[in-house]
C-alpha cells in the first residue's frame, strides 16, 4: 500500500496541482481581442443572357443586367453607371 501511495498517487497528485497552476497562469493572461469578421459580400444577382464586354474597364457583363447606352446605331453595354459616364467623355 505504501508503494502505491509513494510511486503512483503522489506523483499523480503533484502533476494535477502543477497542471492546475499552469492553466490558471495562462488563463489570466490578457487574451487577444477577437478578430473582426469581414462582412458577407453582397449577393450576386442571377444574371441571364449573353456576356458583353464593357468598353471602359473590360469587364464582361450580362446583357440582361448591364447598363446600356445607344451610341449611333450600336447598343453599348457597361458594368456600371460610372463606366458609362467615363465613356461619354
Amino acid at each position: 500500500m505504501k508503494f502505491l501511495l509513494l510511486r503512483i498517487l503522489l506523483p499523480l497528485f503533484l502533476f494535477l496541482i502543477v497542471r492546475s497552476v499552469i492553466r490558471t497562469l495562462f488563463a489570466s493572461s490578457p487574451a487577444a481581442p477577437p478578430a473582426k469578421r469581414s462582412p458577407d459580400p453582397p449577393p450576386v444577382p442571377s444574371a441571364g443572357g449573353e456576356l458583353k464586354k464593357d468598353p471602359v474597364c473590360g469587364t464582361y457583363v450580362s446583357s440582361a443586367t448591364s447598363v446600356r447606352q445607344k451610341v449611333g446605331d450600336e447598343l453599348v453595354y457597361f458594368c456600371s453607371d460610372e463606366c458609362r459616364a467615363k465613356y461619354r467623355r
